[in-house]
C-alpha cells in the first residue's frame, strides 16, 4: 500500500513537468499589440530607416511609420533562409514606391538569437532591413511562441498605439501579391 502512496505521488507531481505547456498565441487580428521592449539597431541607418533618434530601448509604437511588418524569424530556420530573397524583394518593392517608402517598414525579430546571429544572417543573405536580436527568448515570449518564420502586420491607430490587421504563420509567397494583400488589410489609401 505504501508503495502504491508513493507511486501515485510521483505520478501526480512529475507528469505534469512531462506535459509540454500550452504556447501563447500571437495576438490575432484586431487586437493591440503588445508594449514589447526591443534594442535598438546599433547602426545609425537603420535606426533611421524606423524613425528612431537614438540607442537604447524602444517599442513598436515608437516606429515612426504607421505600419510595420515584423517577421519572427530564426537564423537556424531553413523555412527563414528560403523566404529571405522574397522579404528582401518585398523591402525592394515598398522603398521604391514613393507612396509607400517611410509609411511601411519591416523588422525582424531574431527570436533566440544573439545580435552575432542576427549580423551573420543579415550578411549571408543580404537583409536590407533590422533584424533585431532576441536571444533570451524575451520579446518572443510576450509576442506569442509561433512557429518561423510567421509575420505580423501591425498599424497604428488614431490615439498612436499598435493593433495588429495581420497575423500568420509561414512563407509570403509572392511578394507582390503578399504586398497588395498587406495594403489592403491595413487600409494602406487612409495612410497620411
Amino acid at each position: 500500500m505504501r508503495k502504491l502512496a508513493i507511486v501515485a505521488f510521483l505520478v501526480f507531481v512529475m507528469v505534469p513537468a512531462g506535459f509540454p505547456q500550452q504556447a501563447k498565441a500571437p495576438p490575432a487580428p484586431g487586437a493591440d499589440f503588445p508594449k514589447v521592449v526591443l534594442t535598438a539597431p546599433d547602426t545609425r541607418s537603420e535606426r533611421s530607416y524606423l524613425g528612431l533618434s537614438g540607442r537604447g530601448k524602444f517599442d513598436i509604437s515608437q516606429i515612426k511609420a504607421p505600419v510595420v511588418i515584423l517577421e519572427i524569424l530564426s537564423i537556424y530556420c531553413p523555412y527563414c533562409q528560403n523566404e529571405a530573397p522574397n522579404i528582401n524583394e518585398l523591402y525592394r518593392m515598398i522603398e521604391a514606391d514613393a507612396n509607400l517608402r517611410g509609411k511601411i517598414v519591416i523588422v525582424g525579430l531574431g527570436a533566440g538569437n544573439s545580435a552575432y546571429e542576427a549580423g551573420a544572417f543579415k550578411k549571408k543573405y543580404s537583409v536590407p532591413f533590422p533584424i533585431i536580436p532576441d536571444p533570451e527568448f524575451a520579446a518572443y515570449g510576450q509576442i506569442g511562441e509561433v512557429r518561423t518564420p510567421h509575420f505580423i502586420g501591425i498599424r497604428k491607430t488614431s490615439e498612436g498605439s499598435p493593433r495588429v490587421f495581420y497575423s500568420k504563420t509561414g512563407a509570403i509567397g509572392d511578394p507582390a501579391e503578399f504586398l497588395a494583400k498587406i495594403k489592403k488589410a491595413a487600409g494602406i489609401k487612409e495612410l497620411k
